[in-house]
């Protein structure tokens, strides 16, 4: 991790502390960084939490927490990719398993970022740098269908149905146990753990609102193949989730149970809705389950 001091000069004077910052250190971070960091408690003034529209004063020490990011993180690379549709505003992705969606830390290359700078030349700019085209995101060992901006009105415009939960969004996955109930909601609140920042947990106080509908495809003799149905979209949310429900996700070894039937996480973001940021059009995607969910599912048919 790495700390930048700064002390307001005398000449500024009762600004917001987001605009000083972002003025001050155009060179750094994107407003949307910048942005990120308050919210996340990474920025203090005068050693406390603040929010982004705090004013500053002359002499105030402002201290920011961030992650190093690697050099050189956008380097094209000639990485095979599925797209399963494309126009002159979006790319519809099939992600497979095992592939980082962008650069960072311990990732700097072999990610779709990388390979969508290989296969087009129009991706949105709209974030951090390290970030083209990215309106959201799977976990590395998710399979599944993500769309792309290319070009930042794109952007902007799916973000907001993000923001305001318009995205039809459905996932399949196998978990361990038989679900008793045909239908399921998950309501907890979701937050970064204390004690460990990349896991994320159910926290009463300082979470954000989650919800998760669930849904039961089909029961086996030791798990059960279900839908699950994100309104909102945390980080890790369907996994969490499904754990809290006494449903731990197959092959998921940070919140579920290991599993012979599957190397990974046993979760596929099979169906994606949205309306199309240009024509306005409805638009709806489904992908095939890939091969090891689909050995998995043999094997308890077997």
């Amino acid at each position: 991790m790495e700390i930048k001091q700064l002390i307001v000069p005398p000449e500024t004077s009762n600004i917001r502390l987001d605009y000083f910052l972002a003025q001050t250190l155009v060179e750094t971070f994107s407003r949307t960084k910048i942005k990120q960091l308050i919210e996340e408690g990474k920025v203090q003034l005068n050693r406390k939490p603040v929010k982004p529209h705090t004013r500053i004063l002359p002499g105030d020490e402002i201290s920011i927490d961030y992650q190093q990011e690697p050099q050189d993180l956008t380097r094209a690379e000639s990485i095979p990719i599925d797209v399963v549709y494309e126009d002159e505003d979006i790319i519809v992705i099939n992600k497979p398993a095992g592939m980082v969606v962008h650069p960072g830390c311990g990732n700097p290359k072999g990610t779709l970022v990388n390979a969508l700078l290989h296969y087009t030349q129009s991706l949105s700019s709209v974030g951090d740098a390290v970030r083209p085209g990215i309106v959201h995101r799977l976990d590395k060992d998710t399979s599944g269908l993500l769309v792309i901006a290319k070009n930042d009105t794109a952007h902007r415009l799916l973000a907001d149905q993000f923001k305001h939960h318009k995205i039809d969004r459905r996932y399949w996955a196998l978990v361990k146990g038989v679900v008793q109930h045909d239908e399921m909601r998950a309501s907890d609140p979701l937050g970064r753990s204390l004690m460990n920042r990349k896991k994320v947990v159910v926290r009463a106080d300082g979470g954000k609102p989650s919800v998760t509908n669930v849904r039961v495809l089909k029961r086996f003799d030791q798990a059960t193949l279900v839908e699950a149905r994100p309104e909102t979209g945390r980080t890790h949310q369907i996994r969490v989730h499904l754990r809290t429900l006494g449903y731990p996700v197959l092959g998921d070894t940070v919140y579920g149970v290991s599993s012979s039937l599957i190397q990974r996480q046993a979760l596929h973001a099979k169906e994606l809705g949205f309306m199309h940021p240009r024509t306005k059009e409805k638009m709806f995607f489904s992908s095939d389950l890939p091969q090891d969910m689909e050995a998995a599912l043999k094997q308890l048919k077997d």
